[in-house]
């Protein structure tokens, strides 16, 4: 039994609680049975707050009017992930009630519970497990890249973005499901924490591995799902983006993952990386497109992440990058990914 409370203190409708708003679309390793959040959310459907459609999760203000009617549980789950991975000060003051009431706590940042003595000391007195799920691999843990990459026969779809938070995950998740739909054996590898607590078999956290091992941890997700699933086709969870100042990535999974094939992922009303203005201006689409595609991948379609925009603009940017890319656009949130199972199929033949 995984039923599962998210802490969120506040934070739920905002981009730092993305680990929840992926848990609460979708997690085979948990069922999540309530958010801890504020006032101001207190008696709402999570998900309806999320995207409109209703889950039959309900919105606390606080742990402990969960915990009175969620006598169940038996996990509480940060579901924040913050700039630095640092551990909201008033979220502690929450974890160690929900270890005071018998609730395994799993954690999905930086700021380890497992390296708090006091807190360590109370979950011993109670019997409850701390999971730090980024607490990085040992060095006998991890792998070091080989090239058996190049043996994969199945094609691999990197599903990065023009900047973080953008749904990278969340679309991943979607074109497996879509392939299981349509017949066809998908696999995702994840590549981050909340990718590991929806339930990814097949996978690595990112950015708690040593530099000199991530193409290889990469390496090993992939061979290894490929040989025990026989997939027909495997996506690869991107992170960050590739001109993100404050963190890029994606290369690695283009070169040391081998994906010739790419979703990319952008939001035509997010200016800014990080909407932080002395970021950066975000590059318009084509000129990513093009990075992509001179490193020796192909953007097979772009996904739009439709924030601040309304269905009717939403539909007429679909039709707009159509015309000017002249390759498949998603809208994710609103009709999902099918259309892009004929493209599938066909690197799959």
């Amino acid at each position: 039994m995984n039923n599962a409370i998210v802490l969120t203190n506040g934070l739920l409708t905002s981009p730092d609680a993305k680990t929840a708003h992926g848990l609460i679309r979708g997690t085979e390793r948990f069922t999540i049975i309530g958010v801890v959040d504020c006032a101001q959310t207190a008696g709402k459907d999570a998900g309806e707050l999320l995207d409109g459609k209703k889950r039959a999760i309900p919105v606390f203000e606080n742990f402990e009017t969960a915990i009175a009617q969620l006598s169940n549980a038996n996990y509480l789950v940060i579901g924040v992930a913050t700039v630095g991975g640092r551990l909201p000060g008033n979220m502690l003051e929450v974890v160690i009630k929900a270890i005071n009431a018998g609730l395994n706590i799993v954690n999905g940042l930086h700021e380890y519970l497992n390296e708090k003595p006091e807190v360590v000391a109370l979950a011993k007195t109670k019997g409850v497990e701390l999971i730090d799920v980024r607490k990085p691999k040992t060095r006998e843990q991890l792998h070091f890249w080989t090239g058996e990459i190049f043996k994969v026969t199945a094609p691999i779809v990197a599903v990065i973005g023009m900047d973080c938070a953008m749904g990278k995950r969340t679309t991943a998740r979607m074109l497996k499901q879509s392939c299981e739909a349509n017949g066809i054996n998908g696999q995702m590898i994840y590549t981050g924490q909340t990718g590991w607590l929806q339930g990814g078999k097949y996978g690595f956290v990112f950015d708690s591995t040593l530099n000199d091992f991530v193409s290889g941890e990469l390496e090993n997700a992939i061979v290894t799902c490929w040989k025990d699933t026989l997939t027909d086709i495997i996506f690869l969870e991107g992170q960050s983006s590739l001109r993100n100042p404050s963190g890029p990535c994606g290369i690695e999974l283009l070169i040391s993952g081998n994906a010739k094939h790419v979703v990319l992922l952008f939001a035509p009303k997010r200016k800014y990386f990080d909407n932080d203005e002395h970021w950066g201006v975000i590059p318009p689409v084509e000129t990513e497109i093009e990075i992509i595609e001179k490193l020796g991948s192909k953007v097979i379609a772009v996904a739009i992440n439709t924030e601040l925009c309304t269905n009717e603009e939403a539909y007429a940017y679909q039709k707009q990058y159509e015309q000017k890319l002249n390759i498949p656009v998603l809208l994710p949130i609103q009709e999902g990914v099918d259309k892009i199972i004929p493209t599938l199929k066909d690197l799959i033949k």
